[in-house]
């Protein structure tokens, strides 16, 4: 099933949950919280202004975004657990800064001191 948000909603994937700590400790999933950092799936076409013109959305289909934890709505489409929310319900976009290769390290430069 194809599943077309309306107006200035988003469909959002929630990103999975870290089972450790930063110590190593493994949460169970009973005491996980849920994570507030998903993946835009589909955008609607945007909501219409006083004049009656269609204002698009910020956010695009494969979007990293964070949003607050109680906001949206759960549904379950085709198996795969969503989101959806208003855009003026997300607080912002995580940009992912391309990986760079790592330049090789430079010897520490030995200078000579006057005595």
């Amino acid at each position: 099933m194809k599943f077309r948000p309306l107006h200035d909603r988003v469909v959002i994937r929630r990103l999975i949950a870290e089972e450790k700590t930063a110590g190593g400790i493994i949460i169970p999933d009973t005491a996980q919280e849920k994570p507030m950092e998903g993946e835009v799936v589909a955008a609607g076409p945007g909501a219409r202004n006083e004049q009656g013109l269609v204002v698009s959305l910020d956010v695009q289909v494969g979007d990293r975004v964070l949003f607050s934890k109680w906001s949206g709505t759960e549904v379950k489409i085709d198996g795969a657990e969503l989101v959806i929310m208003k855009e003026s319900d997300l607080l912002g976009v995580i940009a992912v800064a391309p990986t760079a290769p790592s330049a090789p390290a430079k010897p520490a430069s030995s200078a000579k001191r006057k005595s």
